[in-house]
């Protein structure tokens, strides 16, 4: 694969507020500082998409992994948390975001092999490799019966 790009625009729109763009996106973003520091409640914030950034990819590279590795998935669902720090010398900072993932599988004999996938997809997330904060992944794997045909 080449070398790849991606552009966003930013504008301020007022107070603390801002609309994020990307070409070929069908909708902008509003966003705005996290109250803690003063911005509107109930808009995503930096340190919000921050953290999705890093679930998200954590996904986009599972999902890719599970197809290459012929690993059928039933489900996943991810909770992520990022700690914000006030670091002495550095100010504010984000000193640890945990990613926890959750995948279902139809079969226990896939377990094995949902465990490699998981490993590699969190040595290979993109996002998590270039931040400088530690990234934590704690996943867990349940297995649910397919459902009756009928």
């Amino acid at each position: 694969m080449k070398n790849q790009s991606y552009e966003v625009s930013v504008t301020w729109a007022n107070d603390l507020v801002g609309w994020a763009e990307a070409r070929g996106l069908r909708e902008p973003i509003k966003f705005s500082a996290p109250p803690e520091f003063g911005g509107e409640r109930g808009l995503w914030s930096p340190e919000l998409l921050l953290v999705l950034a890093a679930s998200s990819c954590f996904l986009s590279t599972l999902l890719a992994l599970a197809e290459h590795n012929r690993l059928p998935l039933v489900g996943y669902t991810a909770k992520a948390e990022g700690q914000l720090e006030r670091v002495p010398g550095q100010g504010y900072r984000f000193t640890e975001l945990v990613l926890r993932p959750l995948i279902t599988l139809e079969k226990e004999s896939d377990l094995p092999l949902a465990h490699r996938v998981l490993d590699k997809a969190e040595r290979n997330c993109i996002v998590a490799n270039t931040l400088s904060v530690p990234v934590r992944v704690e996943p867990h794997v349940e297995i649910v019966a397919p459902a009756p045909m009928g």
